[in-house]
Parts: structure tokens; sequence; C-alpha cells
């Protein structure tokens, strides 16, 4: 989802802070003119910029991580005045990038390199595959984790010799003017990197213009619909990669730990007050343990303090604003209704500072039970802090129900596998027969940039990190050499 807030005129755009209700910065958006100068001016800058050896495009994006890292005293408490997240949980996201970054930088030689077939060639012949740059490549990113998202694709496809066109969420535009930034001082040549802040027309001009070759979505199913029809509808055939939403999955088997597994689960589901593509909405578990992992997840989601997010001790900040606490508020109540069962109570976290939480954007966690497939809590994306936890038999009525679902981003399963041979090859078995990009064992909500990140059904389509990356943000140009004659 991209329930971002901001006061939206014709020509500029207001970022509102989530937990004052107060503006924070505000955009003006450029015309489709001055955007028509500025996507010509991207590819121009490409050209050239696709001929600076790998190397040097390599010390650039060096320097960047360091000009980035400089940065790290400023970052939290500007995240966290745009989107919300706890400004002492946003070092994280700074840690995250960073490594992100480097692994891309040391993997792309190796990525970009020849596809030799040498072993193949016949006298006389020689043959090899090169990956080259797709041109201008436009990047709409989202709120939740603006660095971490950005990442994923503006280096890479920089590195890989294309010109990138970046589009924040209209609630955190500072961070990718911040990128910019860093590429600025790190020596990347003028409009190889351009930020641009756009109205959801001009975000189609820009999609559609004959000048941009691809086109990498971050957010929810509505807004990929969205890519992917204004896409279609331009001129030529452009590509489009979207990584959308989730109703991620964990499976608790018979012999977890419960403990561990609990306070993994709490945190997968409620950091970030769920804001996460990849935070975990619903749970199963054995019934003949079901009893014990219920009450410690409760225990656990007890413990977090809700309240001012700038403050250093809190640890539980509000949503992006309170029409989406709204929605994940009647969500709980449409559960509740239907049979579910609440077990946190939300007086539990009223405090004199924030006063009664009802029409904000403060969000208690929630946890429910009695819950099935009849309610939307465990079938529809909630992307906040509400998971469903649902009692299973055996291994094979959890992976009916955790393929459920019209989402395939991450799902995991939590079983004694360190230990045990037998329960790390039902892991192996059960891997194989989930419906979903990323499948974890003991661990959830966590993105290594060696693996490929990707997602099926609504979750979207196309690869970001790891080799696969590259792959996605380049062109395969074979090349067949006849060297003399025969």
């Amino acid at each position: 989802m991209d329930p971002s807030q901001t006061t939206i005129t014709p020509h500029s755009q207001t970022t509102v802070t989530p937990h004052t209700q107060q503006p924070l910065v505000t955009r003006t958006y450029p015309s489709q003119l001055d955007l028509d100068a500025i996507i010509r001016r991207s590819s121009l800058a490409q050209k050239a910029w696709a001929r600076v050896p790998l190397k040097d495009r390599l010390a650039i994006g060096t320097k960047f991580v360091d000009e980035f890292e400089k940065m790290s005293d400023e970052i939290p408490l500007e995240l966290t005045l745009q989107m919300g997240r706890p400004v002492s949980q946003n070092a994280g996201e700074i840690r995250g990038t960073v490594e992100r970054a480097k692994y891309m930088l040391s993997i792309a030689e190796s990525s970009l390199a020849d596809v030799s077939l040498q072993d193949t060639d016949k006298p006389g012949m020689r043959r090899f595959i090169r990956r080259t740059p797709l041109g201008i490549v436009l990047i709409i990113a989202p709120w939740n984790y603006p660095y971490l998202t950005s990442i994923n694709s503006v280096l890479p496809a920089i590195i890989a010799g294309n010109s990138v066109l970046l589009k924040p969420s209209p609630q955190t535009p500072l961070t990718a003017e911040r990128l910019a930034l860093a590429l600025d001082r790190a020596g990347l040549p003028e409009n190889v990197l351009q930020v641009l802040h756009l109205s959801p027309s001009l975000a189609t001009f820009v999609i559609q213009h004959p000048l941009v070759d691809f086109v990498s979505f971050t957010g929810s199913v509505i807004g990929g619909h969205t890519v992917e029809k204004a896409a279609v509808e331009a001129t030529g055939f452009k590509g489009v990669a979207l990584e959308l939403g989730g109703k991620d999955p964990a499976y608790v088997r018979q012999d977890a730990d419960i403990a561990y597994t609990a306070a993994e689960l709490a945190d997968g589901a409620f950091f970030n007050s769920g804001q996460s593509c990849c935070s975990v909405e619903r749970i199963y578990v054995h019934e003949s343990v079901y009893d014990s992992f219920v009450s410690k997840f409760v225990d656990i989601a007890k413990t977090y303090k809700l309240g001012d997010p700038t403050k250093l001790e809190t640890n539980f900040g509000p949503v992006v604003n309170p029409e989406h606490a709204q929605r994940i508020r009647k969500q709980v109540h449409d559960a509740v209704e239907a049979g579910a069962k609440a077990l946190i109570p939300e007086d539990l976290f009223v405090t004199p500072e924030i006063g009664n939480l009802e029409g904000t954007a403060y969000l208690a966690p929630q946890v429910l039970v009695d819950v099935d497939h009849t309610m939307d809590v465990m079938i529809v994306e909630s992307f906040g802090p509400v998971v469903g936890i649902q009692k299973v038999s055996s291994d094979e009525e959890a992976i009916r129900l955790m393929n459920d679902s019209p989402y395939g981003l991450t799902s995991s399963i939590w079983t004694n596998a360190e230990k045990n041979t037998e329960s790390q090859d039902a892991f192996l078995k059960l891997a194989d027969e989930l419906d979903t990009g990323t499948v974890f064992l003991n661990r959830c909500d966590y993105l290594d940039p060696a693996l490929a990140w990707t997602g099926v059904k609504n979750s979207g389509r196309g690869v970001s990190l790891s080799k696969f990356g590259y792959d996605q943000l380049t062109r395969a140009k074979s090349v067949n050499m006849k060297v003399h004659a025969s």
C-alpha cells in the first residue's frame, strides 16, 4: 500500500509529519515542457555515461557510499519527521542501505562482464553476450523504507550505465534529494541522476515518454496496475518491474523454540508499525504449541512503548496518517464483528502525551485470534501493526492456508532445524510448496542483498538485488564474430 499523506495542488505537494499533522516541506511540480527538457538532458547524459569505463563508475559508486555515511547524523530525525518511524530505529535503514550498496558494487564487474562462449566456439569464430544499459530508468520509490528501496535500483542502474530519474513518494521527498546530493559529491556527472517531484498525471507523462526505457515501481498493487497501464499505453514497448504488496505468512511448527520464535515474529510484525511489504501479517501455529505461543507473543506486544517518535525512548511510532490508521481499525473491527477476538486493549497504550488514539495516526499493536480466511484481516494487506494468529493441525493445513492468498512476497517457517536433520528436511520440502519469492527458516522480514528480491502473484514481478538485479537493468546484446574465412 502507499497511503502517504500530502496536501496536493495542481502545482505542488506538501509533506505532513505523521505524529504532529503539521506541514514539513513543500515541493513544486515541473511543467510538462520542463519535464521533456529534463528527460532529454537525461538521455544525453546517459549516452556519455555509458562510455565511462566500469572501473570509473565503480569508483564514483564507492565514493557515494562514503558521502552517504557522512550524513548518518542528519538522516534519522529528518526521516522520522517525514514518515514517523521512531528516530532510534532509523540507523538500521542507513546501515542496510550501505550494506546493499557495497554488495551491489562488489558484484558489478562479474555481473556485467561479457558472457564468453569460447569453450564452444568453432575455429575462426568468436561469440559472446554483452550486458548493455537500457538507457533512461525511471524509479518510483515508496515512503516506508525510502533509502533501502531506492538503493536497490538506483545504484545498480547507474553502475550499469543507465541514467536515472528518481521519483520519491511525496511523503519522503528529502530522501531522494539526499541520495542525489551524495552522488553529486561523489562526482557523478550532471543529469545522470535527477530527482523528480511529480503529480500522478505528470508521473504518467514520464512513464509514457518515448525516451524513458524502463520503469521500476515499488508500492501498492493499485499503484502497480496504474504504472503497468500507463506503460502499456505508451508508444513502443517499455520494460516494467513491480515490487508490490504482501500478506506474508509464518508457520510455527510443533518443534519450534517458542520464546525465540515469538520474539522474532513480534518484531517482524510490528517493526515500523507493521508498515513493510514483507512484514508478518498472519501466523499459523501448530495446535500443540498454539496456546503457549499466543501467550508469549501477546506478552511481547504489550511491552512496546507508543509515543512521540522523535524521542529516543519511543520504540513504536504512528502509522503514516490518520486515514490509514482508521482503515486498519476498521479491518480489526470487522474481524471482531465476524467472530475474531482482540487480545490487546488499546487503552494500554494511551498516555497523557498522546491522549485518545482515535482520530490520530497513532495505532496500538493488535493481536487477533479465532480468525479465518473469510476475514479481510487474513486476506487483504493491512500494512499496519495488526496480526492474526490461526491454529492448524498439520504441515499440510499450514501450507494450504499460507498459499491461500493473492500475494506471494515472503513466507517463514519456524522449526528446530538447527539441531534436527529431519526438521531441516521438512523445511526444505515445505519451502518447495510455498508460492512466494522468498522463504525464510527461523527468521523473517529481512533482505539479503546476495539473494534475488522478487515476488509472485499480486506481489509483483521482476528482480532487484543479487546478480539478477543487474540483469533486469541491462539488456543482452549477442555478438557473433567471424574472425577469418575457414
